[in-house]
């Protein structure tokens, strides 16, 4: 009896060495990352969270090429939580949608991104939504790369094939995708969200992106990818711009694993039965009517299980642009 009474004192000992083990490499990992991680570090304008309101996150995927200044924001979703029912919204926003960027005029919603960098485009998304957006992630077509392989792939059913090619000397930019279920690691990922040479264009692109980003949510959230997150965190640091505090980043990492991601509501904005397409200067924008838009934010978020998740855009948008 005495022996089996150290054996077991003797296992839980090495148990309790090994969790706190596991904590500090995680704690390590963690202050690592916030530390490497770009952080404008000057006085921002943007709300503070208190910790028990919907906190929105704009999260901004850009695109900056070797050969051009400019940055331009390619593309431009919201994560909307609200932390009393532990229930989120991905909300992506059209990049066509002609918009008023304050202190600018009138212009399609991305370049607020190019005028004014990440704090600028959430003025300009908080005067489209009506959302309080208190904080913004932005990363590169490399940082995703890395996410998604660090990930270990991600399992998505490519509903059709997708071939594109700008011709250019490596090749990067291309997209050459096959029909059905896949196993897609960072770079083809990366295709399937940036694709939209199809007759429906951006929307069927904002409509991929978002059931990309449900399944990449689901899989970060496993229990199998928890140990993952160290070598996701080293690998994407480097191509992160974000106004959150390491405390941020500690409430919200701890929020989104009590979410329930597989019920992750995904929406367009503006949505296709109120924007209206018109011709600016010879050039196709979207109008999104900006308060129909509000309108449609706050009554989905007050009564969600009204709204259809993940339907097609292809065909809500037949009748909206007449």
């Amino acid at each position: 009896m005495r022996v089996l009474r150290s054996m077991l004192r003797i296992s839980f000992i090495f148990f309790l060495l090994g969790a706190i083990g596991i904590g500090a490499y995680y704690a390590y990992s963690f202050y690592s990352f916030t530390s490497k991680i770009q952080n404008p570090g000057t006085a921002t304008s943007m709300p503070e969270w208190t910790g028990k309101e919907r906190v929105n996150i704009l999260l901004l995927g850009v695109d900056k090429r070797e050969n051009e200044e400019s940055t331009r924001s390619d593309s431009i979703l919201i994560a909307s939580i609200d932390p009393e029912t532990k229930k989120a919204q991905l909300f992506s926003i059209l990049r066509d949608s002609w918009v008023e960027i304050p202190g600018y005029r009138k212009s399609r919603i991305n370049t607020a991104y190019e005028i004014g960098g990440p704090e600028l485009m959430a003025q300009t998304v908080e005067n489209l939504t009506g959302l309080s957006i208190q904080y913004y992630i932005t990363t590169d077509f490399k940082g995703f790369e890395k996410v998604v392989d660090a990930l270990g792939g991600v399992d998505l059913y490519v509903e059709k094939d997708m071939e594109y090619y700008l011709y250019e000397e490596n090749g990067y930019y291309d997209i050459l995708l096959k029909k059905g279920q896949q196993h897609l690691d960072g770079r083809k990922a990366l295709q399937y969200a940036r694709f939209r040479h199809d007759k429906m264009g951006d929307f069927s692109r904002t409509e991929r992106q978002r059931k990309l980003l449900k399944a990449l949510a689901e899989q970060a959230t496993s229990k199998t990818s928890i140990w993952k997150i160290p070598s996701v965190l080293e690998a994407v640091s480097p191509y992160v711009t974000t106004n959150m505090s390491p405390t941020d980043m500690l409430r919200l990492a701890n929020l989104a694993y009590k979410l329930d991601v597989k019920n992750l509501q995904t929406e367009q904005i503006p949505p296709a039965n109120i924007l209206r397409e018109k011709t600016v200067n010879g050039a196709q924008v979207i109008d999104p009517r900006e308060e129909k838009t509000k309108e449609y934010i706050q009554e989905l978020l007050q009564n969600p299980l009204n709204h259809e998740s993940g339907e097609s855009e292809k065909e809500k948008v037949k009748g909206s642009t007449n």
